[in-house]
């Protein structure tokens, strides 16, 4: 079956509305149920609801950066830098530091949208070098 770049260029934009949306979903938890959005992720003791709060503004951010980057340029270089990065410190965290069931899953999530920004973007980008 060959995908047509019109296809590849929907599936694109598709797909970094609904990383931005997940991004933003996690913002809210973090900075309307702190207490709960932590516990569910497998933390005993909960921080001052300040820095959960402070991380959700942070993501709210990050997915109005995804979404004005690629409506702007049709790239998705801060979605896969700030992807990355998280896949990095998430893993090395759990590995590291002893995290919560939710911190390794969070970086293998992480990596999967990276991943999947970063090739569905080069399709989209390049259609004719696509070899089916």
């Amino acid at each position: 079956m060959t995908i047509t770049a019109e296809t590849w260029k929907k599936l694109d934009r598709w797909l970094v509305v609904l990383i931005a949306l997940h991004t933003f979903a996690v913002g809210a938890g973090l900075l309307l149920v702190p207490e709960w959005a932590l516990s569910f992720g497998g933390w005993e003791s909960i921080p001052p609801p300040f820095f959960p709060r402070q991380a959700g503004i942070f993501h709210f951010i990050l997915g109005i950066g995804y979404l004005a980057e690629h409506r702007k340029l049709g790239t998705v270089s801060l979605l896969v830098m700030a992807k990355t990065f998280a896949v990095v410190f998430l893993l090395g965290t759990a590995v590291f530091g002893g995290a919560p069931w939710f911190v390794p899953f969070a970086g293998v999530i992480d990596g999967a949208m990276a991943l999947a920004a970063l090739l569905v973007n080069r399709h989209a980008a390049h259609p004719a070098e696509i070899v089916d």
